[in-house]
């Protein structure tokens, strides 16, 4: 983990300096902004451990950024700086979710000791030796790990859903581990690998000569998990009537398996993923609308590879150290790994470690280069647009829409764009665009 950073959010520069000065001599890092759309930038960025703001800014002020950090970042500190005349916005700020305020002139001493509070407090709740598989610096995926971690600390049944490759089974064991059940067994079964014939068994057993080949008593993975919890995956390929027993023992906390006239009371959480859209299954009769509120009484998404890109250098970096374990070191060359940063991820962060694992395998030396991370990459191969590439290709896209708005007619295009007719006839020519192709 990284040492706890305190962000200080304050318009007159003066005082700022002076507190960052303060806080930095008790041993803190800190980071500064002047005004609260230039913190909410910076949390962006990089989230810290807590936010120290002033309550009155010109713009946005304190408790505009703390409405939206307790909207983006419920689990971030906040604490105020506020002066006299304004004490009872900062009580209500409290009562909406600040950690604490403090009045001007501030104490020093009492600064630093409030905000070492609030890092305990914050490093207590980011702890994330509980999901250690999970890489990530994307405020969304982020987000998630905030939400799984809250979420783990109850009983509630969740369903995480994510396409093919994301990563919902690493989550689900990562909530385990920061559930109270974390030292009992983590049990997943992919209800779409198993014919269903078999699941029933599987899941909640069978006795002895209950059907054909069934030569002795098993124990099904329900109960194998006892105080631990169960992980159902791609639970929307579960068979309808499997769905109604799954469903009675969501209820009942009971199996009763294969072949017996008893049921059996089991102590399991079940967890459940799927990539599938349920409530298209649901419309097309496929999936039960009352087990669906059954699994999802927390929702877990977790993003695809392509709108978490600043995560694929680290991803990368944590592949190859696991793939080259028993192997010499291999390093990406910086212009392979722009090309991995570029490229299409239908496969999420599965295709991403094939994609490694074949380079490693196929690297003479050392260092993987970008020819070789480019043909491992096939079709999927692309680079990050250039700004003067991307800007002519969104500039050449807006013009294009204005003409067929305008049927064609120049003046009118060149108004909406708030431009005269000269200026608009340049950059048509400029990018290649001919009025004549959209005249009605």
């Amino acid at each position: 983990m990284s040492d706890p950073t305190i962000l200080l959010v304050d318009d007159d520069d003066g005082l700022r300096r002076l507190l960052a000065m303060r806080l930095g001599s008790a041993g803190f890092e800190v980071q500064q902004s002047e005004s609260a759309e230039a913190a909410l930038a910076s949390v962006r960025r990089e989230r810290p451990s807590i936010v120290v703001t002033d309550l009155k800014m010109d713009g946005m002020d304190g408790m505009g950024l703390l409405e939206h950090l307790r909207e983006h970042y419920p689990g971030l500190p906040v604490i105020l700086l506020t002066a006299h005349g304004t004490i009872p916005d900062a009580v209500e700020a409290t009562q909406s979710g600040a950690y604490d305020f403090l009045t001007k002139p501030v104490d020093h001493a009492e600064l630093i000791d409030r905000v070492r509070s609030a890092v305990a407090q914050s490093s207590a709740d980011g702890d994330q030796e509980w999901a250690s598989d999970i890489i990530t610096a994307n405020p969304g995926m982020l987000q998630v790990l905030e939400d799984a971690r809250r979420v783990a600390e109850t009983d509630s049944s969740v369903l995480i859903q994510g396409a093919s490759g994301t990563g919902k089974e690493v989550l689900a064991q990562a909530l385990h581990n920061a559930s109270p059940r974390g030292k009992k067994p983590f049990i997943a079964i992919n209800c779409g690998a198993i014919p269903a014939d078999l699941l029933e068994s599987e899941l909640f057993g069978h006795t002895k000569g209950s059907f054909t080949g069934a030569t002795r008593d098993h124990t099904g993975l329900f109960q194998s998990a006892e105080g631990g919890t169960v992980f159902l995956d791609e639970i929307g390929d579960m068979p309808m009537e499997l769905q109604v027993k799954l469903l009675r023992v969501l209820q009942e906390r009971q199996i009763r398996p294969v072949g017996s006239a008893r049921s059996i009371n089991v102590d399991v959480r079940v967890l459940s993923a799927t990539h599938q859209d349920l409530g298209k299954a649901i419309s097309e009769g496929r999936f039960r609308e009352d087990l669906l509120y059954r699994l999802n009484v927390v929702t877990l998404h977790l993003p695809p590879l392509d709108e978490r890109r600043e995560d694929i250098p680290l991803l990368a970096d944590h592949l190859l150290v696991r793939l080259t374990r028993n192997t010499r070191r291999k390093v990406l060359a910086p212009e392979a790994l722009e090309w991995l940063v570029g490229a299409d991820w239908p496969g999420n962060i599965r295709q991403l470690s094939n994609v490694l694992e074949r380079c490693v395998a196929l690297a003479p030396g050392r260092v993987i280069d970008a020819e070789l991370v480019r043909r491992a990459l096939g079709q999927a191969a692309h680079r990050i647009t250039p700004l003067a590439e991307a800007r002519d290709e969104f500039v050449r896209d807006y013009l294009v829409k204005l003409l067929k708005i305008a049927g064609g007619n120049v003046s009118q295009a060149a108004r909406m764009a708030e431009r005269n007719r000269t200026e608009f006839y340049k950059l048509l020519a400029r990018h290649d665009v001919d009025p004549g192709d959209f005249k009605e």
